[in-house]
């Protein structure tokens, strides 16, 4: 699906060049050899990469953005065409290129929006950053704010972390920035600040001067290392994390276990308490029995007893009786025998 894009053409200064040069926004000839600028310094391509790096991993390059490094800015003034290839540089906007095409340089206005933000990124042996040189093929800030106008120039020294943000005002000159007090700046064209961070990057042993991007918040966007080691200090967190539940877990689990055993002990006590009691009863249910038993011999005695007196009385009344028999048959006798006597007299 074939997209479009509205190009704006650049708002002129108020401030006008004495010679107002004629500038065509056309594309890079085909035959066009593009010089072969070698990079002044290793820590260029580092930078921009990094720079690059830390938008990609936050999401904040859409697919119709153009970020390069090295690309060629291209445009024609006064039949002439000029080249400047800028260390880092960003576009929010950008035709669609066809699959396949591999794109040389890029032309604003023709290809896609102004670009927002450009950056040069000082050396040892190159001071035309800050070159104004009014005429072909023109320096770098004469080209970018005359020329170009581009909205925010920066120009970054990597050996003492200098930081120097130029934004185009409204009479088309560029004015120097004041950074905030941690030494950053907001771009409001990207919503983020930008800033110099002192530190090391993947294999770079050294500590070195980088630009780093920080969120309104005030979160600096990570590199992929950084992004790394983050997961890992949240991993080995979380490892730590589980590892001291897991601790808690079981030392619940052992105190648990020792309630358990205490509970099972007091159970065995009272187990065997309430066996003892069992048994005190039984002894004293078997004593109660024996003293019952007793209590039933003792009474069956005391029966016995008083049968045998009973029948001790029985035989003691019949003795009597037969005591009184005899006594009476002896009175019997006795006068029998007295009239016996008197009879016989």
């Amino acid at each position: 699906m074939t997209q479009t894009l509205e190009i704006k053409a650049p708002k002129a200064p108020t401030e006008q060049i004495k010679e107002e040069p004629q500038i065509i926004w056309e594309k890079l000839p085909e035959d066009f050899i593009l010089p072969d600028e070698p990079v002044e310094s290793i820590a260029q391509p580092l930078l921009a990469a990094a720079l690059t790096e830390a938008l990609v991993l936050a999401g904040l390059i859409a697919a119709e953005t153009l970020i390069a490094s090295n690309m060629a800015i291209c445009t024609n003034v006064n039949g002439k065409t000029v080249v400047k290839a800028p260390d880092w540089f960003y576009v929010p906007r950008v035709l669609p290129v066809a699959p396949g095409v591999i794109t040389r340089s890029y032309t604003p206005h023709t290809e896609g929006d102004l670009p927002t933000v450009v950056m040069e990124f000082l050396s040892a042996t190159e001071t035309g950053e800050y070159s104004v040189i009014p005429t072909y093929p023109y320096g770098k800030m004469w080209y970018y704010e005359r020329i170009l106008r581009i909205p925010i120039y920066v120009i970054f020294d990597p050996s003492d972390g200098t930081l120097e943000i130029r934004r185009l005002n409204s009479s088309g000159n560029y004015e120097i920035q004041t950074l905030d007090q941690q030494g950053r700046y907001f771009i409001p064209e990207m919503n983020l600040f930008l800033g110099v961070w002192q530190g090391k990057r993947l294999e770079n042993k050294n500590t070195i001067y980088w630009l780093r991007w920080w969120d309104r918040d005030g979160k600096m966007l990570l590199w992929g290392s950084e992004r790394i080691s983050l997961e890992h200090q949240q991993t080995q967190a979380e490892r730590q994390r589980a590892d001291a539940e897991r601790q808690r877990a079981d030392a619940e689990r052992q105190r648990a276990e020792a309630e358990s055993q205490k509970a099972e002990a007091q159970s065995q006590r009272a187990d065997a308490e309430s066996q003892r009691a069992d048994a005190e009863r039984q002894r004293a249910d078997a004593k109660q029995q024996k003293v019952e038993e007793e209590s039933q011999r003792a009474d069956a005695e005391r029966q016995r007893a008083e049968a045998e007196s009973q029948k001790a009385e029985v035989e003691r009344q019949r003795a009597d009786a037969e005591r009184q028999r005899a006594d009476a048959a002896e009175l019997e006798v006795a006068r029998l025998r007295s009239l016996l006597e008197q009879a016989g007299s």
